[in-house]
């Protein structure tokens, strides 16, 4: 089974939790999808929900993750038949392990697929692509930057077009080969070349090793290789 998943979350800080969590999935040749909100115990702060539009109010009487018709229809599906698609995946697989959920399927990356395969984006974040790509043209319907399910539907269209240049099999092995980065995405630096900034500004790229802990995978990467480490 192919599940394209999406979750908000309260932050992005190690004590943050899942808020909000979206599957789809195709039955019978139909698109399928469940959505729901959730309370992990942890209060969402303003910076939160002024990117995801979720407040304490919307959560206050909503179950724990594990007790969701989501989790349930997760761990009905928990095996090797079973691949998860989404965009920066490894993040939502991350917060659904602190939840209890250990996903044991294959995993198809967007984010990571695109760095390899369109290397000429000037950014990948999946409302860029979404415009960039003209992902949506394939939309059935308005759909929202940073809701869970909107997000979801949008990765399962990112990855309609990513089927146009890589097989399944070849989008899975190129989720977990690391890519060489050109430019920032963001920051100070943002649309600057790397290489760039590790000649006149070394001690800054030094500095985001050192105290970024959740630093972009193919970024730290990247950085590494530019700094000669």
């Amino acid at each position: 089974m192919l599940i394209f998943l999406d979750t908000e979350t309260t932050g992005l800080e190690v004590a943050d939790k899942i808020c909000s969590i979206a599957v789809v999935y195709e039955e019978n040749r139909e698109v399928k999808s469940i959505y729901e909100l959730v309370n992990e115990g942890k209060k969402i702060p303003p910076l939160a929900s002024s990117i995801n539009h979720i407040t304490n109010e919307m959560i206050k009487n909503r179950p724990k993750l594990q007790d969701t018709q989501a989790y349930r229809f997760l761990q009905n599906h928990n095996d090797i038949n079973t691949t998860i698609v989404g965009h920066n995946i490894n993040f939502d697989l991350k917060m659904l392990r602190v939840a209890g959920f250990e996903f044991y399927g294959k995993v198809i990356d967007t984010l990571r697929a695109t760095r390899h395969l369109i290397k000429e984006c000037e950014f990948f974040s999946l409302q860029f692509l979404r415009y960039e790509l003209k992902l949506y043209k394939e939309e059935k319907e308005p759909l929202v930057a940073h809701h869970a399910l909107s997000d979801a539907l949008i990765a399962k269209n990112l990855y309609k077009l990513l089927l146009e240049l890589a097989n399944e099999s070849e989008l899975v092995r190129l989720t977990s080969e690391k890519v060489l980065l050109e430019k920032f995405e963001f920051g100070k630096y943002n649309g600057r070349y790397i290489e760039e900034i590790s000649i006149c500004d070394r001690g800054y790229l030094e500095w985001m090793l050192a105290n970024i802990v959740d630093l972009d995978e193919d970024l730290r990467y990247s950085i590494s290789y530019y700094l000669g480490g």
